[in-house]
């Protein structure tokens, strides 16, 4: 489970990133007739993440929020133990898209450096940073709240998320994550056309303001519900993931095995629980 014993790291720009979404001019086709008009597209742009100024990877994200994705993706790789050993978060923006500068702790750089080592000369690889099958199913914290998800906060949740989802609105691309409190109330949601991505903002978000984490919080996802999904969860200490659409079995076994609530096809008033299930309550 992430612990945040010290304060999150600072932010600085050396330049602001690009905006989020480009104004594009469209012809629009309704009935066999055809009219011009602009349309707003949810933009990607590739983010450099880079420790003491070695880069490890570079991902494909919605230019928002960066400072919160870079720390979430630290914590949810295993990459850093707690927001702590993050010193200082530099967000540089250019014609190729954006180098997010990460200062992190000695310790947390001779590792990240022996794992690079360990990935030398390998080629092919399915899954980023990881080199061999014993990594892809790490282990995780066990949940330890053994909180009980309710029917009545999933749906409160469900019935306030696109409220919440300003950049979707606009566009329709993009997916949303949001950290819940017991009762649905939405304490942090973020956006980015990477579901993956979303999550990672609210985990460096939760990171860097832990007053927005409620005891017992849920985790809720616009998305189907794959293993990355609930080890991210579990990482962020949530007692459960909600998603609007399909679980894999894989990722069913990993949230038993971590003791998450596991609920899918969360649409409306409905949805399905596909483990832990002693611990929902229609």
């Amino acid at each position: 489970m992430i612990d945040n014993p010290a304060p999150a790291c600072p932010t600085t720009f050396g330049q602001e990133p690009p905006p989020a979404t480009e104004q594009r001019e469209v012809l629009r086709v309704r009935d066999g007739i055809a009219a011009p008009g602009e349309d707003a597209l949810a933009d990607e742009v590739p983010v450099a993440l880079v420790y003491n100024g070695i880069s490890h990877a570079v991902m494909m994200a919605t230019p928002q929020d960066l400072e919160d994705f870079a720390l979430g993706f630290s914590l949810t790789e295993a990459l850093i133990d707690h927001a702590g050993e993050c010193y200082g978060i530099d967000i540089e923006a250019g014609p190729g898209g954006v180098a997010v500068q990460l200062e992190i702790a000695s310790r947390a750089f001779v590792a990240l450096k022996e794992r690079r080592r360990s990935l030398a000369g390998r080629t092919g690889c399915g899954l980023c940073g990881v080199d061999s099958l014993d990594q892809v199913y790490r282990t995780l914290p066990a949940q330890r709240s053994g909180a009980v998800l309710t029917g009545d906060g999933v749906r409160a949740a469900l019935a306030a998320l696109p409220a919440r989802q300003a950049l979707n609105q606009i566009t329709g691309a993009t997916h949303a994550a949001a950290w819940c409190g017991p009762d649905g109330a939405l304490a942090v949601v973020r956006e980015d056309v990477g579901r993956h991505n979303a999550l990672d903002k609210v985990v460096g978000a939760l990171a860097r303001d832990p007053a927005l984490r409620a005891d017992g919080g849920f985790v809720l996802v616009t998305s189907r519900v794959s293993v990355e999904m609930v080890q991210k969860a579990a990482m962020a200490g949530a007692a459960g993931i909600v998603g609007v659409s399909a679980p894999t079995a894989a990722a069913v076994r990993m949230a038993d095995g971590a003791g998450l609530v596991l609920l899918a096809f969360a649409r409306g008033d409905k949805f399905t629980c596909y483990a832990g299930r002693e611990r929902v309550a229609p």
